[in-house]
């Protein structure tokens, strides 16, 4: 890696993912030679998986740290921690290969071009291939996208995407403010970004079905996700500051 390139830390939380990360791992080392702007860091946030999903993700080149309580907004908190002390730029995949990797500078461009602060891969304004959302997920994802919009005046078209870019600077501020323990983290993480008065846009992408078994609850989840939604309407920004001891 020379100076020249801008790192990106690449979290991707996973829970029994062995069919799919190895490919989803691949998509990021393929593309580096006509990504030559950006160096990726691809962190896998094991997530209490029983399956082989570490093993194969260190095989494949990833650095795979642990979190045992269970829950992407678990895992995603414990990668935010995790990421690389020099990275400019953070990218959530999710391990299902769902997403399209290869697409990840779609993500990263309007950062790197300072348009905005924040980047979601938008499924509902991009491509859905073959049943890789049903009728009842597509509604739900509807639904809640114009609730945002409407309520929390945030021009996005998914906010239930699982690929998100990030300035370094935006997670700086927003993680210590992250508590979702599942799949309310991306809601959490939406509405607190429209608190905070970032500037976030969408990008269109591909979404393709998914190997293996979902983890998501469609009902029970939902109901975590509206709860989270009409919590912080209520929540306001303030500043974390960490406190320092002087040296003597």
């Amino acid at each position: 890696m020379t100076s020249s390139k801008h790192i990106v830390s690449v979290i991707i939380p996973c829970h029994n993912e062995e069919e799919s990360i190895a490919k989803v791992l691949r998509g990021f080392h393929k593309g580096m030679l006509a990504k030559d702007s950006f160096h990726f860091d691809l962190i896998v946030v094991d997530n209490n998986s029983t399956d082989q999903t570490a093993e194969i993700a260190e095989q494949a080149g990833a650095r795979v740290i642990t979190e045992t309580h269970k829950g992407k907004g678990n895992a995603m908190r414990a990668g935010f921690d995790n990421i690389d002390p020099d990275a400019e730029y953070v990218v959530m995949i999710d391990g299902d290969d769902t997403y399209r990797p290869e697409e990840v500078l779609r993500l990263l461009e309007p950062l790197h071009n300072n348009f905005c602060d924040v980047v979601i891969g938008s499924r509902l304004g991009g491509k859905i291939h073959g049943e890789a959302m049903n009728t009842f997920n597509r509604g739900g994802n509807w639904m809640y996208t114009h609730l945002v919009r409407i309520i929390y005046r945030l021009n996005v078209t998914d906010v239930l995407s699982g690929y998100f870019a990030w300035k370094r600077t935006v997670i700086d501020d927003l993680a210590p403010h992250l508590h979702s323990q599942g799949f309310a983290i991306e809601m959490e993480m939406i509405t607190k970004m429209s608190r905070m008065k970032l500037s976030v846009y969408s990008v269109p992408i591909s979404y393709h079905q998914r190997g293996g078994i979902s983890n998501l609850r469609p009902i029970h989840d939902g109901i975590g996700i509206l709860q989270t939604f009409s919590k912080n309407l209520r929540w306001h920004y303030t500043k974390k500051i960490e406190e320092f001891e002087e040296e003597v």
